[in-house]
């Protein structure tokens, strides 16, 4: 692993490691107010696999990667134990002047959900923003629409006897003095259902502007996308090259991959930005950090569109394990409310 001050003498050398290096500017919405700024529309996700404590350099080395290629929104959680790695990239990017400023960038994390009580919100934001280095953030969600018995409980899977039934009203309440503080620019969730969503917007003062969701070809959320759209709701698309519900294996994928002289992954995700929406990628990989930015300068035929969204539908994750007969969710119809 290359040490960050001699990485910094490459850089001012034009050495190859940092040529050929994308300037594509990613487009953003616009911001929903003045204190806010515009989501970019492409994201990098820090969900780590495997063991940790083998990815950590990776982790910081992909995000620091993923700055110099000009990705500029980077959304990690409690859950997936990389907030401290993505705080400790920042301090570097700005170390070695490849940001100006931490508002060049776009953080996004999340409310686990044995913090999703009333009580615990702000100091569970509090700890996010202590691993991250950071004053604020841009965005912070509710992971899902679940809560567990209270406690340091960072894990998967969740034990079924700590599942216990969300207050919504009070959690988002308690998400919104969270905004109201000036500890995030925006509040949403991830993972809610329409009605689940609507319960939300009843009550709020501040509604949230996003649903993080399972989003893909394969899986294309058509029902809740409409709601969200009537609702002034920006969709965040995870997994935009599935993962359970075989999208990497899907013939028609392929062939217009071929046709379009693109991969799969660019299809998809060009599929995704064409239907209006912010993607989260996540690899690690140098070159395909670089593949996934080429998805701007070209388009889908309507042709091809349309083949698209005929294609079979099958959700990828779940959420299986927050099923009990003795939790507030007995089935996947009530976890979802029939959108599976």
């Amino acid at each position: 692993m290359v040490d960050l001050e001699v990485r910094a003498k490459m850089q001012e050398t034009n050495h190859p490691e940092f040529s050929n290096v994308s300037d594509q500017s990613i487009p953003t919405f616009p911001p929903v107010s003045a204190d806010q700024k515009g989501i970019p529309r492409l994201g990098l996700g820090t969900a780590s696999e495997g063991p940790l404590g083998a990815s950590v350099e990776i982790v910081k080395e992909a995000i620091l990667q993923a700055i110099k290629h000009g990705y500029r929104h980077f959304d990690t959680a409690p859950i997936y134990q990389t907030e401290k790695l993505l705080g400790e990239a920042i301090s570097d990017a700005l170390r070695l002047g490849l940001i100006k400023s931490r508002d060049e960038l776009f953080i996004t994390s999340k409310l686990w959900c044995s913090d999703a009580h009333h009580d615990r919100v702000l100091p569970a934001l509090q700890k996010t923003l202590n691993n991250l280095k950071l004053e604020y953030l841009d965005l912070y969600l509710i992971h899902w629409p679940v809560s567990v018995r209270s406690g340091d409980q960072y894990e998967l899977p969740i034990k079924k006897e700590d599942i216990v039934p969300i207050d919504p009203k009070s959690v988002w309440e308690a998400m919104e003095q969270c905004e109201e503080l000036g500890l995030t620019k925006s509040i949403g969730v991830s993972n809610f259902s329409c009605k689940k969503l609507q319960t939300i917007l009843s009550t709020a003062k501040i509604p949230p502007v996003v649903n993080q969701v399972e989003m893909n070809p394969m899986w294309q959320q058509k029902k809740l996308r409409k709601f969200c759209e009537e609702k002034g709701i920006r969709i965040m698309a995870y997994s935009p090259l599935g993962a359970a519900n075989r999208v990497m294996e899907c013939e028609l994928l392929k062939e217009i991959a071929q046709a379009k002289g693109k991969s799969i992954a660019q299809v998809c995700l060009r599929w995704a930005y064409e239907e209006g929406v912010c993607v989260l990628v996540k690899s690690f990989n140098k070159e395909r950090m670089k593949e996934n930015l080429d998805i701007f300068n070209w388009k889908l035929s309507r042709e091809e569109s349309h083949k698209i969204s005929l294609l079979p539908q099958r959700k990828g994750f779940t959420g299986e394990g927050f099923i009990s007969d003795d939790g507030p969710y007995k089935s996947l119809e009530q976890l979802w409310d029939g959108e599976i």
